[in-house]
């Protein structure tokens, strides 16, 4: 009988690295531990309240690379869980090659509707967790530094443009964009690549809490030049490839992952 041949280097391009993901008990944070493990990478994943969710992600992992996944319960609303995440991934991994801020709340309400909670709460889930992570990744003696390691911080199209009922969550988005500018600007000479994804409309249990769910998928389709809307595997594919070797180039940028849909007005 002929003997499977071992993956090659292509094959496993994160092979050997170790790789954070927040907001991994979602479908597009389930898409992306599922695709970095496939690639080689040893994951930890936090999540917040979804139990069920966390272990299908940790069964995704499973399945797509032998390992397990290291799963930690964070509330990225209460700056302590930021130094839980950071002690129990050195733990659990020993170093950090790459990091993925993928974790997002919020509340859809008309502006008259929103309250300073709900502004303080998406900017500290959506953004501050973002800055405070990569800073305690990025402390001169982790293993990040000089490794090529990356971070990759997961926007939406809310940032830069108006979403009905979306304004706390689009403009800690922004925030989050613009964080990651500043951030590649001082990383990247410590040898990390840090770059922002912004998927558009991904169709996943999350559009569940818009309410003109149904209007907003019937537009995005009926605008996108490709002529349908991406998937949850579809990010984690450009995730992956930002992670990957390949895109050593590739720094300061906020890639779109919407079949053209921003590019169209």
């Amino acid at each position: 009988m002929p003997t499977s041949q071992p993956p090659s280097p292509a094959d496993l391009p994160l092979a050997g690295q170790t790789a954070l993901i927040t907001g991994g008990s979602g479908d597009i944070g389930r898409a992306l531990c599922r695709r970095l493990a496939a690639a080689g990478a040893e994951i930890a994943f936090t999540y917040f309240s979804d139990h069920d969710g966390a272990q299908a992600t940790a069964a995704a992992i499973a399945e797509a690379s032998g390992r397990p996944g290291h799963v930690v319960r964070a509330n990225f609303a209460d700056q302590a869980s930021i130094a839980h995440v950071l002690d129990h991934t050195r733990s659990a991994l020993g170093h950090v090659d790459i990091f993925i801020s993928n974790a997002a709340s919020g509340v859809f309400r008309p502006i008259d509707k929103l309250t300073p909670r709900h502004l303080q709460w998406a900017l500290d889930v959506n953004t501050r967790a973002f800055l405070f992570l990569s800073q305690g990744l990025a402390a001169s003696d982790d293993a990040m530094m000089g490794r090529g390691g990356r971070v990759v911080a997961l926007s939406s199209l809310g940032a830069v443009r108006a979403i009905p009922q979306y304004t706390v969550l689009g403009a800690s988005k922004a925030a989050l964009e613009a964080m990651m500018r500043h951030l590649a600007l001082e990383l990247g000479p410590r040898g990390v690549n840090v770059n922002a994804v912004s998927p558009g409309l991904v169709v996943t249990g999350a559009l569940d809490h818009f309410p003109n769910r149904d209007h907003l998928l019937d537009v995005a389709r009926s605008r996108t030049p490709i002529g349908r809307l991406a998937t949850p595997a579809d990010v984690a594919e450009v995730v992956a490839f930002l992670c990957s070797p390949a895109a050593a180039m590739i720094h300061g940028q906020t890639i779109h992952v919407d079949g053209g849909y921003s590019s169209v007005g």
